[in-house]
């Protein structure tokens, strides 16, 4: 190799280098120079002295990172196979290039720092500490030749720490080696960089005025910074000893800098994970230093300087640091004192309080948001929630909670102090109001808890608030609301008002009557302020939403003077009719549906909890319910059924059956009436003559205005919702006397649980052959001919909402529209509206029908033949967005509430031919999916069609989960495992995640499990959808399918005789599961182990399986052979599970699944040195083991 070959060949990387960095190169000219660059360092032999010559100081900056990163592949790579002697020279020269070879401290670009340490580190971590046991002397003396050097070697610390503890990039013994000897060395790196640290604060402190000496005093300034982030990297895992060493040094200086401008985030940043280590609760005593006088002032004087520098980007993310520090001390101290350790309530602790109250009361939202949890945390702790100067604090805390509801502070306004922090923290208005909710939900808690320890402040303040917003005169402020002018938008500052003051009385309130006995709760206080309420006229349909909430949260001091009622039930009747513009024909708006809707809901909810306060004034309320019933337009059918569930649940007070019988047989006759008619009955089992009444088939000019058939839409809504009130509402009282003595109770089961029957059978089941003809007329509308007699304007009225269509696909609501718009916009929205609801409430009626009815319901006559030929007709054309609730609100509950008496009539005929169909139809829509993902995107033509791809998947996601959750509480029984089921239906896919999943133990089958495993298509319909779902692309069903379901399923199968290609075929599936969701740790974890269950097994009496193993990718045979010889001989003594399990996850390792990130990435092979010596710690320098040619290695690296 000559020095021409080297230079000519370094000219050629700095034309491709510039080819490829140049923004005017053509596309080709810079793949070819890539090409170029990328072969030169897989293949050229002269990389090395290439690579110095490219670094060197007189290139440019560009050219010297790409000489550098030469280097680095050559570390990474090549190292294994290079000569001792090329190691030596190459490290030398990078050692030399730190010492010599870089600009100044505040001339060089941060990315040659960056990588010229990351060579470094990629030595180190293949030759430290065996062959390189000079490293920290080398840095140690590179240090000493100024600030230049010693910052590259502050980076080097941070890094290698980070690849080694934090990010563990390394094989494990490699790992080890490395750890064990930086934690015995700890005591010297900590010196090292604390000395560092405070010698070049000093003397920045000692310049930094000096005009002349100002490019020094930065330099050291930049050293200090990386001392900080460096030391940053270690307080998180070193001992705690080393922090807290010679009195708490490190602490102390840290606080110290947090009154320095150009450190200040750097030492929060230091002092915050510091203070928020967990441990031996020992050896964090020490920690409470920072409560002292000291440590207190420099954090709030340091606190007040940034505050009184107004908003600037620096000053305020050092305050969040501080606040963040400030609740980690609060953490501390919560942890540290308790009623058994000698740790006293610090002397500062109200000092610590008044400044933690300052960031509660800062116009961020955000760092108000933030010290919520300590709070929570202060206010239940069993020592300090009984300490004097907290309970002082919460009125004070109170104060503030009552600024902070009141919801201000949008990014897009200007109209509070807190908008302009919030442009800094947040992207939209959207986003700025999920946060508020969030935090508002989170307040309402620790209001709760403070207003445990002092009931009646709270009570007070609610009081005094509340007055003072029933007199206060209303200002809309600058934005009128749609529903008419001089009404409050929800921008409006009245209304934020009277929000804030609701769910502050509303937490208050509830809370005190949990907190205080009966006779000390102030009822007379209550009871006025009712009145006041009760008084109280606003033709504001936000203002009056919150008048009926204040209504219920003071609804309970009626108990105590039931007096009041009367006067309670005529103020939410008034609102259950409220218009603002009374015979407006225009349609109401959202502010004032919610007004109706909320005094609907109000009743509902007096009613089922005081049920026995209401009961005596029944007569009232029915004349009332009565009277709005006779006026068929006066009130929408949710309306009015809203009211008549009311009714039902004050009829159970009855607790006698005939007389509740003859009341519902009243109540629903106008319903039966309509129901049974010819007329009906004709609409509802004809799909056409149903499209027809209900004005689907038409064409209509003025799709806003105009709708015919909107009255007989609402009459089929009418009787399906008042079915679905009194099936859900009528119940037999709870206590058996009483069922007994109201001539509820039939009879016993074998078992010798009652059995009882429900007042509201006989009406029901009268109706049901109509529901079951609806049901199918419905389903039938899917059919393509039916949907060609859709009318012109009504083509998508069985589309989905579009709300709907956001929610799956995670879009947020345009924020006014969510109040002031009116509901249905155009006739098809309200027709798309109808079909929805309708469809969903049939499901909830036959999803309630089983709880409700019990055997009378079960024991219909070919109630099974009748489900099958109603609910699941027609599945094929049934969207995934109409089958999805259909399982979860019908088919789910059904099957729960099922007593096993019928289950071979009922559930086994009904479960059977569905699950097989469901198989079949999800295996179709992944294959789609599948395929689709295969193929590359050439064609995109229909309008918007990725929004539409994304949400069909979206919903085959939903439903795969919604179907296996479905498999999953038929036949698996609860032991030890959540159901989580609908809750999380919905939720984010890989943040449920958790890594370590190994299934409970005792998932067994249910009876109905057993049941329908007997029946062999089901049988097999269940098993070949669970494991075939593994390999589907949806990481939340795979993980919950393989920890619940797959292996009870296959356990009960095994006793027998399985046939070698099914066995093999589970296994695979498992595999293949693997492949696709090996990437995520949770499903890695729940899958590997259910692979070896079923290998451990199956194994012994299937060679079939072994078979199976040896396909995969790079599997190695001798580790197979002896795997298998220890689980084939019984004699053998059984290694720990752990161990068995570790092994057979190598065995595996080839068909576990990376990141995309990963799959192509060139492999890093670092190889182990000799074993450190396990015996007695010497010193590190002879520390070093000869390597395998027995020639002394030691001192293969000396400088």
């Amino acid at each position: 190799m000559s020095a021409e070959q080297v230079s000519s060949l370094c000219e050629q990387l700095v034309k491709a280098v510039t080819v490829i960095m140049d923004p005017a190169s053509t596309q080709r000219y810079r793949l070819e120079a890539l090409k170029f660059c990328e072969e030169f360092k897989e293949k050229c032999p002269i990389c090395v002295p290439c690579g110095l010559k490219l670094a060197e100081k007189t290139q440019t900056a560009i050219v010297r990172h790409f000489g550098l990163q030469i280097l680095e592949h050559v570390v990474k790579f090549r190292w294994n196979n290079m000569p001792r002697l090329e190691k030596v020279y190459l490290k030398n020269n990078v050692m030399g290039l730190i010492s010599s070879g870089t600009q100044s401290i505040l001339e060089e670009e941060s990315h040659i720092k960056d990588v010229l340490s990351r060579i470094v580190v990629e030595m180190i971590k293949r030759e430290w500490p065996q062959h390189w046991p000079d490293m920290l002397k080398e840095l140690d003396t590179l240090s000493k030749q100024g600030e230049t050097q010693t910052e590259l070697v502050m980076f080097i610390l941070l890094r290698l720490a980070e690849d080694v503890v934090t990010f563990q990039t390394l094989p494990t013994q490699r790992r080890r080696d490395i750890q064990q000897t930086l934690t015995q060395n700890m005591e010297k790196i900590f010196n090292f960089l604390l000395s560092t640290l405070q010698q070049n604060v000093n003397k920045y402190r000692r310049m930094k005025t000096d005009l002349a000496q100002e490019p020094k005093a930065q330099a050291n300034c930049r050293v200090g910074i990386a001392a900080l982030n460096t030391l940053a990297g270690y307080i998180d895992w070193v001992a705690l000893s080393h922090i807290t060493a010679d009195n708490c040094k490190l602490l102390e200086m840290l606080c110290l800098l947090l009154n320095e401008p150009e450190l200040q985030v750097g030492a929060a940043e230091c002092l915050l994970i510091a203070v928020s280590r967990k441990g031996k609760l020992e050896d964090r005593k020490p920690l409470m230093v920072l409560f002292g006088d000291v440590a207190m002032h420099y954090i709030l004087s340091a606190a007040q300087t940034a505050d009184a520098e107004g908003l600037v980007e620096k000053h305020y993310v050092f305050l969040k640091r501080l606040c963040q520090v400030l609740c980690a001390l609060g953490s501390q101290l919560c942890a540290l004192l308790g009623s058994d350790s000698d740790v006293e309530t610090p002397a500062n602790f109200g000092k610590f309080l008044d400044s933690f109250l300052a960031f509660t009361t800062h116009p961020s939202q955000f760092l108000r948001s933030s010290t919520q949890i300590t709070w929570g945390a202060l206010f239940r702790h069993e020592v300090l929630s009984r300490d004097p100067l907290l309970l002082a604090m919460i009125p004070k805390y109170l104060r503030a909670s009552m600024t902070n509801l009141v919801k201000v502070g949008f990014p897009s306004k200007t109209d509070s102090p807190s908008c302009e922090y919030s442009r800094f923290d947040f992207d939209s208005d959207e986003d700025f109001n999920a946060f508020f909710n969030s935090f508002r939900a989170q307040q309402g808690e620790v209001m709760r808890m403070a207003c445990r320890l002092d009931p009646r402040t709270g009570f007070q303040m609610a009081g005094e608030w509340l007055k003072y917003q029933l007199t206060a005169p209303v200002d809309t402020g600058p934005m009128n609301s749609k529903t008419g002018e001089g009404l409050c938008s929800i921008f409006s500052p009245s209304f934020v008002q009277w929000d804030a003051m609701t769910f502050f009385s509303e937490s208050v309130i509830s809370q005190m009557f949990r907190t205080l006995d009966k006779d000390e709760i102030p009822v007379n206080d209550g009871i006025d302020l009712l009145q006041l309420v009760l008084n109280f006229e606003t033709k504001d349909p936000l203002i009056l939403s919150c008048v009926l909430t204040n209504v219920s949260a003071l609804f309970p001091f009626v108990t105590y003077q039931p007096e009041y009622l009367p006067q309670v039930l005529s103020k939410l009747f008034a609102s259950v009719t409220f218009e603002v513009i009374e015979e407006s024909k225009a349609p109401r708006t959202r502010a004032v549906k919610n007004v109706r809707r909320h005094a609907c809901s109000s009743i509902i909810k007096m009613c089922r909890d005081y049920p026995q306060l209401v009961l005596p004034n029944f007569e009232m309320l029915y004349n009332h319910v009565k009277q709005l019933l006779s006026n068929e337009l006066l009130l929408t059918q949710m309306e009015k059924c809203a009211l008549m569930e009311a009714l039902v649940l004050i009829s159970n007070q009855f607790k006698d059956y005939e007389r509740q019988k003859v009341f519902l047989e009243e109540l629903m006759a106008p319903v039966a009436g309509l129901w049974l008619s010819p007329e009906m009955q004709r609409v509802l089992s004809d799909p056409e003559a149903f499209i027809s009444y209900v004005g689907a088939d038409n064409k209509i000019a003025d799709p806003v205005l105009e709708d015919p058939s909107g009255l007989n839409r609402s009459r089929i809504s009418f009787c399906v919702y008042t079915i679905l009130g009194v099936v859900k509402r009528a119940r037999w009282p709870a206590a058996t006397e009483e069922a007994k003595a109201g001539g509820f109770l039939v009879g016993y089961m074998p078992s010798g649980s009652p059995i009882y029957r429900n007042p509201c059978t006989e009406q029901v089941l009268k109706l049901l052959d109509n529901l079951l003809a609806l049901i199918r007329t419905h389903n039938n509308l899917y059919v393509p001919e039916m949907v060609a007699r859709l009318g012109e304007t009504f083509a998508k009225a069985l589309d989905m909402l579009e709300v709907e269509k956001n929610a799956i696909l995670g879009l947020p609501q345009p924020l006014l529209e969510l109040y002031d718009s009116p509901v249905y916009k155009t006739v098809l929205e309200r027709m798309q509206g109808f079909f929805c609801t309708l469809y969903d409430n049939c499901f909830h009626i036959l999803g309630n029908a089983g709880p409700s009815m019990q055997q009378d319901f079960y024991t219909v006559e070919g109630l099974a033949t009748q489900l099958l030929s109603s609910a699941f007709i027609n599945l094929n054309n049934i969207p995934d967005y109409r089958l999805r609730p259909m399982l979860r609100v019908f088919v789910k509950p059904l099957v729960l509430s099922c007593p096993s008496e019928y289950y071979e009539t009922l559930v086994c005929p009904m479960l059977g031919p569905l699950f097989t169909y469901l198989h079949v139809r999800l295996s179709q829509k992944w294959q789609v999916i599948n395929q689709r993902s295969m193929l590359c995107e050439d064609d995109a033509a229909d309008d918007n069609p990725e929004s539409q791809e994304m949400l069909e998947e979206q919903l085959v996601r939903l439903l795969t989960r919604e179907v296996m959750d479905l498999i999953t509480v038929c036949c698996v029984s609860k032991k030890g495992v959540e159901h989580n089921s609908t809750a999380a239906v919905d939720g984010d896919d890989d943040e449920a995640m958790a890594t370590e999943v190994t299934p409970p133990a005792s998932a067994e089958l249910t009876e109905l499990g057993k049941c329908l495993m007997k029946q062999e298509d089901v049988c097999t319909a269940l098993l070949i959808t669970a494991y075939t779902s593994l390999s589907w692309k949806d990481t939340l069903s795979c993980q919950r399918t393989t920890t619940q379901l797959c292996w009870p399923l296959l356990k009960q199968v095994l006793p027998g005789n399985l046939l070698p290609d099914a066995v093999s075929w589970f296994f695979t599936s498992v595999l293949k599961g693997l492949q696709t969701h090996g990437q995520h740790d949770g499903c890695m974890a729940a899958l590997v182990h259910l692979a070896f269950q079923i290998y451990e097994a199956l194994r012994p009496r299937y060679a079939e399986l072994k078979a199976v193993m040896e396909q995969i990718p790079d599997i190695q045979r001798e580790s197979l052979e002896q795997f298998d010889s220890k689980l084939l001989n019984p004699t053998l003594q059984k290694v720990a599970d752990k161990r068995r399990k570790d092994h057979f996850k190598r065995l595996i390792a080839g068909c576990i699944g990376k990141p995309l990130g990963e799959q192509f990435r060139k492999e890093v092979h670092i190889r182990n040195l000799p074993s450190l010596f396990k015996k007695v710690k010497p010193s590190l320098e002879s520390d070093v083991l000869e390597n395998e040619d027995g020639e002394g290695l030691t001192a293969l690296f000396e400088p």
